[in-house]
């Protein structure tokens, strides 16, 4: 009788599947073989092929999001270096992906044999330390140390919210493992930080002492929050303090905009509105909840100027104000912590910025930047998730006014173009509240754009804008100049998704306010995906 133990390769996958994931991304590979087949074949994964690594990379990055966690799956070298400003990305998104690699069996290795995607040079270890730079916790797996190891790699992976490396020969993949399987939970039953008791008191006591001794305070909330699925424990803390709070375009769309204590978006000199950054920077106190990245794009080139005094930091596993830090306190519980040491504040006031961007455009007037991001904030309701590439995009989309329930995503820190149109795959396949709306530059998705069809042979439905412009936009706004090396090659977008096999999209090419307003109308009650070029 065939032996029902599970080889190293499915234990690993349904061990990830234990923390709720139910897709793989990745292209498969001879060395990944085992892995391949082991997703093909488990009932509770489904394997998203993607058009190559990186995308897979940039995909899993949006589908842990909103999911929480992810799984990659790329083959040794070639495949694996390909996924990797991907995998660098999640890194500074600080999201658990757990990357497994296929690699050469041990009998290739152990005899020094030249084979494919090597550097021919009988040497199998050239490539791992550049993976293993993108990831916080790393393993290569045998039948023996496969049950522990995996305990290891999803604690750690959890505990610092980054990815994991997981490498496994060909050979020791489709071995039984050898030991008693774990059966694990899903992430939202996980403790993932755990605090000392004594430091927690303290920092508690701290925290509450100087907000409670403050005269104003205002929260800054960071994606941190998110990503350690501690939202709802803000939520509690900011009802029941009625504490103001803002967030850093980095962070947008963390708790709704439609909340009566957001203030609006705080980043320098572009606050919005600008008297807002009057109020943080003149605030008694800044809860920095989670750890705000000061960095260029995200506080317009530095021009913050909140006092360090002043800057009470909770962050994952520390507190800190000036020279005064507690280590070894876990943010959940320094959140929880607080939600009764916290005197109630004044009832904040709502953030004086127009709730809506003025609707402007006569029907024929060409389209703009002006007249499409007023419409696109309308067509927004409760459970869509709004993602936006790095660049123009972003600058003109982080004072958009969010209405009540709508997500917001973007990459601000790593900022690699391209990025949103996979990640937005990834978030549409885990996003199963409402509708996923991307909006992205030419330039930005052309790096990427082959997607599409992989986005058709799943069956998902996205709203997808692509801004035609002929070039680079935000190359232009920072280099001042306009060289020719900003221009791009002048695809027909409208056309993309017929010709990958999405036959059953929506695609338009709009280039008046009227075929602007009439694509958006079809699209809000289109059954399915669009795609609308806007010149």
């Amino acid at each position: 009788m065939p032996s029902t133990t599970p080889t190293v390769a499915e234990y690993v996958v349904d061990r990830l599947a234990d923390l709720g994931i139910d897709r793989v991304f990745g292209v498969p590979g001879d060395y990944a073989f085992p892995f391949d087949d082991a997703i093909e074949a488990s009932k509770r994964l489904e394997w998203i092929v993607c058009a190559n690594e990186l995308n897979a990379a940039y995909a899993a990055d949006g589908y842990a999001r909103i999911n929480g966690v992810s799984i990659l799956s790329t083959t040794y070298g070639v495949g694996e270096l390909s996924a990797l400003n991907g995998v660098m990305g999640a890194m500074a998104q600080r999201l658990p992906i757990f990357h497994i690699v296929g690699a050469p069996s041990t009998h290739i290795q152990k005899q020094g044999l030249i084979t494919h995607h090597t550097l021919g040079d009988g040497v199998f270890n050239n490539f791992k330390a550049a993976s293993e730079s993108a990831c916080c916790v790393t393993t290569n797996l045998t039948p023996d140390n496969v049950i522990d190891e995996m305990e290891r790699v999803i604690r750690e992976a959890l505990r610092l919210s980054a990815p994991a490396y997981i490498s496994v020969p060909m050979d020791l993949a489709r071995m039984p493992i050898i030991g008693k399987p774990v059966k694990g939970v899903p992430l939202n039953q996980i403790k993932r930080v755990k605090s000392d008791p004594a430091n927690l008191e303290a920092a508690i006591q701290f925290v509450a002492d100087h907000v409670n001794a403050a005269k104003s305070t205002i929260a800054l909330p960071t994606h941190l929050v998110a990503i350690y699925g501690l939202t709802n424990l803000l939520l509690d803390l900011i009802n029941k303090t009625n504490m103001p709070f803002a967030t850093t375009p980095m962070d947008k769309g963390l708790i709704s905009e439609g909340h009566p204590n957001y203030q609006g978006i705080y980043s320098g000199m572009w606050t919005n509105p600008p008297e807002l950054k009057t109020k943080v920077e003149s605030a008694d106190v800044v809860l920095d909840i989670g750890g705000v990245i000061f960095e260029d794009f995200n506080t317009t080139f530095w021009t913050s100027n909140i006092n360090a005094q002043k800057l009470l930091t909770l962050g994952d596993n520390f507190v800190r104000m000036a020279d005064k830090i507690f280590t070894g306190v876990a943010l959940e519980d320094v959140l929880s912590g607080l939600i009764n040491k916290i005197k109630p504040l004044q009832k904040a006031s709502s953030s004086n910025a127009p709730a809506l961007m003025p609707l402007v455009g006569n029907p024929s007037d060409p389209t703009s930047s002006d007249n499409l991001y007023p419409r696109i904030q309308r067509m927004l309701k409760a459970g869509d998730v709004y993602v936006v590439e790095t660049g123009s995009s972003t600058i003109h989309s982080t004072p958009m006014h969010l209405p009540e329930g709508v997500g917001f995503q973007t990459q601000t820190l790593w900022g690699s173009i391209g990025w949103a149109t996979p990640a937005a795959e990834g978030i549409c396949m885990a996003n199963k509240a409402g509708r996923t709306i991307l909006i992205t530059g030419d330039g930005s998705h052309q790096l990427t754009a082959n997607e599409i069809g992989v986005m058709g042979r799943y069956g998902i439905k996205p709203i997808i804008f692509v801004l035609n412009n002929n070039t680079y936009g935000v190359e232009i706004v920072l280099s001042e100049v306009g060289p020719s090396y900003d221009d791009l090659a002048k695809w027909k977008y409208a056309q993309i998704p017929a010709a990958m096999g999405c036959d059953q999209w929506f695609s338009a090419r709009v280039g008046t306010v009227a075929e602007l307003d009439a694509a958006i109308e079809k699209a809000n009650s289109f059954d399915g995906a669009s795609y609308i070029e806007v010149m």
